[in-house]
C-alpha cells in the first residue's frame, strides 16, 4: 500500500519512522506491542508518538504476533501497520520489511525504533532526526552505551536490508561501517531500558 506524509515537510528532510513491534514477548509473556503501561497507554501507542512528534512522517509500525489484536486495541493515529509475516524469524524479518516499504517514499533517512523501550522519548528521536540525510548513520549514546533509535540514510537501506537476519536487525552492518556512525547523546533526554521480562511484583 502507499505510504504518505501525513503534514507537510520538505521532502529533502523527510525522515520515515519505522517502529518494530511484530515479536511475541515470549520472555515477557505476550507481545510487548500490548503491554500497557502506568500511564495507560500501550507500548506500540508511546513508540509511535515518540517517532511523530520526534519529526518522523510517515511513521510505519511492523506488527507480527497478534497484529489483529493490535490493530484493534491500540490507537496507532496515522501510522501506517504493516504486517510481517515472518515476524517468527527474527527481528531482521520486520527491519527489512519496513525498509522494502519505505523504499516506495521520499524519505531521505528512516528512524528506527523498537517497541520495547519507553524511555526513548520524542526529544532522542529529534535529535537524530536533525541529522537526517541519505548518506548519514547515527545512533543514540547512553553513556558509553550505544542503542536506539538508529537513523538510517537512505543510501544504507539496501545494505542494512541485505545484511538483517534473525535478531541482528542493524547491529552488523553498523559495526562494518564504524567509521561512519556519529553517535548522538542521548542519555540527558531519554534512557535505553528495555522491558525485557514483567517487572516483579
Amino acid at each position: 500500500m502507499p505510504i504518505a506524509a501525513t503534514t507537510p515537510r520538505a521532502p529533502a528532510a523527510r525522515v520515515a519512522g519505522l517502529v518494530l513491534a511484530a515479536g511475541a514477548g515470549r520472555r515477557y509473556g505476550r507481545p510487548k506491542a500490548l503491554v500497557r503501561l502506568d500511564d495507560g497507554r500501550l507500548l506500540v501507542e508511546r513508540a509511535v508518538e515518540a517517532a511523530r512528534d520526534g519529526g518522523c512522517d510517515p511513521v510505519v509500525v511492523i506488527l507480527g504476533a497478534a497484529a489483529a489484536t493490535v490493530r484493534a486495541r491500540a490507537d496507532l493515529g496515522a501510522a501506517v501497520p504493516l504486517e510481517n509475516p515472518d515476524w517468527p524469524t527474527g527481528m531482521g524479518s520486520s527491519l527489512r520489511a519496513g525498509l522494502a516499504a519505505l523504499a516506495e517514499t521520499d524519505a531521505v533517512a528512516a528512524l528506527v525504533l523498537l517497541v520495547d523501550m519507553p524511555g526513548v522519548t520524542a526529544d532522542a528521536v529529534g535529535r537524530l532526526v536533525d541529522l537526517a540525510a541519505p548518506e548519514v548513520l547515527a545512533t543514540a549514546g547512553y553513556g558509553p552505551r550505544r542503542g536506539h533509535p538508529v537513523l538510517l540514510g537512505r543510501d544504507h537501506w539496501p545494505g542494512v536490508a541485505a545484511s538483517a537476519t534473525g535478531d541482528v536487525g542493524a547491529r552488523g552492518y553498523l559495526r562494518r561501517h564504524a567509521a561512519l556512525l556519529r553517535v548522538v547523546r542521548c542519555d540527558d533526554v531519554a534512557d535505553d531500558v528495555d522491558l525485557d521480562v514483567p517487572p516483579a511484583t
